[in-house]
């Protein structure tokens, strides 16, 4: 079977997925992979196919996305000439991480496609929502379209999600406590980070930041690049983890149980859905970082509030379970519609 891994390269958790997912695909089938958008800071380790330019979202550096610099980017017919040369019609199955150019093709061309993402736990019904952003619903609803839609979340809130794939760097990963907190807020600049930060001096600060490529020591604070390696160890040794409301970087926390603060970036029904979840679980949220919020902050750094989670290990039954039906069948079951 010649299966189209198709990967969305904004952010760095569709990646931090892939590395786990994409070992498995290549024991299922001849396996080839498509990226689109570049807005992450690890690389994949994995040779790609098609580089693709798709529809990117640029992060900002004051707690959202940064519109302006998105619309530049932003060019349809690029977009179009992408979805027409994507040669979709040579692979039996796409497995779509809400990766557009290919969803798209796909949808135009009647090709087989499994969508498996967080988006899709997001817009199932049973999962926890916001009640605004009506528009944000229909973009995160069609960026990617496809027929039959799998998802993961924090909670396996219907038959249709999955619970977190935790990578095995961080499955293995000795857990400790040396005191500092980890703070990941790639929507938000390291100065800013740090300045608000140093108002709570009693502990340490790791930020890590895209916005530099060098460490900065700033009395207790410490501002590493992006990378792997020094996020994780800092992660597994850390008190606790102060980050976006993302996915990847909450589940893999909670999996540490470590305690958690989650920030949702502005104007993003995803992450405000995220932490609306998280909320519910007993995970503490605020709605922005500003100096307000150091009070909350310094509360919430004196607290024992971890959250017990069961993340196991069951990527390769849930890919073997979803690629069943295609070996016995030319037509896949729509699961959500």
């Amino acid at each position: 079977m010649k299966i189209l891994y198709a990967i969305q390269g904004t952010g760095n958790g569709h990646l931090t997925r892939a590395k786990e997912i994409i070992p498995i695909l290549q024991q299922k089938g001849d396996l080839d992979i498509l990226l689109s958008g570049n807005e992450n800071n690890i690389p994949l380790g994995f040779d790609v196919k098609y580089n693709l330019k798709g529809l990117n979202f640029t992060f900002g550096k004051n707690g959202g996305i940064d519109f302006i610099a998105s619309y530049k980017k932003m060019n349809l017919y690029r977009f179009y000439k992408e979805i027409k040369n994507l040669p979709v019609k040579d692979y039996d199955l796409i497995i779509n991480d809400f990766e557009p150019v290919s969803a798209w093709a796909a949808r135009l061309n009647n090709v087989n496609i499994i969508s498996l993402s967080h988006q899709n736990a997001v817009l199932d019904a049973a999962s926890p929502k916001i009640g605004k952003f009506k528009i944000e619903k229909l973009i995160l609803k069609y960026y990617a379209p496809s027929k039959v839609r799998f998802g993961f979340h924090f909670n396996s809130y219907s038959s249709a999600i999955f619970l977190p794939i935790i990578r095995k760097k961080i499955r293995h990963k000795t857990v400790k406590n040396k005191g500092h907190f980890t703070v990941y807020l790639p929507s938000y600049h390291h100065d800013k980070i740090a300045k608000i930060l140093s108002k709570i001096p009693i502990v340490k600060w790791h930020i890590f930041s895209k916005d530099t490529t060098k460490l900065i020591f700033e009395k207790n604070i410490t501002i590493f690049p992006v990378n792997e390696f020094d996020f994780i160890k800092s992660m597994a040794s850390s008190s606790g983890v102060l980050c976006g409301a993302g996915f990847e970087t909450p589940s893999e926390a909670l999996f540490l149980k470590k305690r958690l603060m989650v920030i949702p970036m502005k104007n993003q029904y995803e992450q405000q859905c995220n932490a609306l979840a998280l909320k519910e679980m007993g995970v503490h949220t605020i709605k922005k970082l500003s100096k307000k919020q150091v009070p909350k902050i310094a509360k919430w750094i004196r607290s024992e509030n971890i959250i017990e989670v069961n993340y196991a290990d069951t990527t390769e039954d849930l890919l073997e379970a979803l690629l069943l039906p295609y070996y016995k069948s030319s037509s896949l079951p729509t699961i959500l519609s």
